[in-house]
């Protein structure tokens, strides 16, 4: 774990960001009643920490991830997004389970990797 936080610092802090706004109780502003504000913050959200992963990932010097380290940097957001949104049912009383978020949560992710995936491409061509 120490590891993983050495080597994904931002991202990790992100994670936990995103815990944190997931399970705390929002004041009302004026933006509740732009439409669809939550699904453009989860997306936001999502696909930011996504697009993080791979800037940290790069940084290292990996070597280019191949499929499967493609997925997992995909489907560790979505996994947690859904988690939150079970957690925030269970745990809060001022929060509900809202699928229509984790498909917010997943397509942020989706544009993530996308992003990363360009963005390795492009450094790889510099080379």
């Amino acid at each position: 774990m120490k590891e993983f936080i050495k080597t994904y610092p931002f991202s990790t802090l992100i994670v936990v960001v995103i815990i944190f706004l997931s399970l705390f109780n929002p004041p009302h502003t004026q933006l509740d009643k732009v439409d669809n504000i939550d699904k453009i913050a989860h997306f936001c959200m999502y696909g930011g920490l996504e697009l993080v992963i791979w800037i940290e990932y790069l940084r290292k010097g990996k070597p280019e991830p191949g499929i499967l380290t493609i997925l997992v940097m995909l489907f560790i957001p979505v996994i947690l997004g859904a988690a939150l949104e079970l957690a925030q049912s269970a745990l809060t009383d001022y929060r509900s389970c809202e699928w229509a978020d984790v498909i917010a949560d997943s397509a942020g992710a989706l544009a993530g990797v996308l992003a990363g995936w360009l963005l390795n491409k492009a450094m790889s061509e510099k080379r």
